[in-house]
């Protein structure tokens, strides 16, 4: 299974940011020690031509030469830098890597990505291009996917996704998360499922089983994006929900099999995480790229070896 990561684009920020960048390189440290047979990639930089697919091409050169104007950088997060844009271009480019490698090998990572805030003409949350959107066109202009279903399951909703693809039947966009968590201002996904502060993981995944059950009842897709934020954590800053780890490891294990069920190629990108302790951050996240990799073994021909392995992780 091929992860794609960008740790070596560090955005420089200042030390007392909210963001925890570390948990990016922490992430991809992990899974060389314990999963290492796995293809770990630097993705290529997604192309001004691939960004604009899903961005206003103003956007996009404004983000380049640092021309946004201090509103916009508030609203995104971060203070401008070349390696900003790097990073970001970076991210976006491994979620497109994710999908074409997904499309031929069922599943593949993206150790970063789900910048779901980000909107077609402005970024926000922490999000400058909106990976899963980029890719997303991506796949439709190369004739890849036609048909593509955005499952996010940060717990704030994909907002910047649902208002690119507002309208547009061939992307299908499904948002679990918090009701009274940012955005404040939501917009309208295919399906919104909207979750009361303190919904702990039985809620949780009756409310996704639902959810996977009306999407995949309405909608025929080429290929699947999965936004696995580690977000809806108990132990999380900003997340208003109480799941523990079981229960997350249990809901991307509840995606994962919905797509094997029909065979659909499944790019996996991580989304976000704000717990305390970092070492939670990370847990989360190498749980669901070690059931991604369990999920690639049983299908991947002649794999015994690497299945062994990732049964043993598990």
């Amino acid at each position: 299974m091929r992860c794609f990561y960008t740790d070596a684009f560090v955005l420089p920020l200042p030390p007392e940011h909210r963001f925890p960048m570390q948990k990016y390189r922490l992430l991809r440290e992990r899974v060389e020690a314990e999963l290492p047979w796995l293809r770990l990639e630097v993705p290529a930089a997604a192309s001004d031509v691939e960004l604009q697919r899903a961005h206003a091409p103003e956007y996009v050169a404004k983000v380049a030469a640092g021309h946004l104007s201090t509103t916009d950088m508030r609203a995104i997060g971060f203070p401008w830098s070349p390696e900003m844009v790097e990073r970001s271009r970076r991210s976006a480019g491994a979620t497109l890597g994710a999908c074409r490698s997904a499309l031929q090998e069922n599943i593949a990572v993206n150790l970063a990505g789900g910048t779901h805030h980000a909107r077609r003409d402005a970024g926000a949350g922490f999000c400058v291009f909106n990976d899963a959107a980029v890719a997303a066109r991506a796949m439709q202009a190369e004739s890849l996917a036609a048909r593509i279903a955005i499952i996010d399951l940060d717990v704030h909703q994909g907002d910047g996704t649902a208002a690119i693809f507002a309208g547009d039947p061939s992307v299908y966009t499904l948002s679990v998360h918090g009701a009274k968590n940012y955005p404040f201002r939501k917009e309208r996904s295919r399906l919104d499922v909207e979750l009361a502060d303190g919904a702990g993981g039985a809620e949780y995944l009756a409310a996704l089983d639902a959810a996977l059950a009306r999407l995949f009842g309405e909608f025929d897709a080429d290929l699947v994006i999965y936004l696995a934020g580690a977000d809806p954590y108990a132990g999380d800053r900003y997340g208003r929900l109480k799941l523990d780890k079981a229960a997350l490891a249990e809901r991307d294990a509840r995606v994962y099999e919905a797509c094997a069920a029909r065979a659909l190629p499944l790019a996996v990108a991580m989304a976000g995480g704000y717990a305390d302790r970092i070492e939670d951050i990370v847990d989360i996240h190498f749980a669901t790229v070690r059931l991604a990799a369990l999920h690639w073994a049983r299908f991947a021909p002649g794999c015994i070896v690497p299945a062994l392995a990732a049964r043993e992780a598990l």
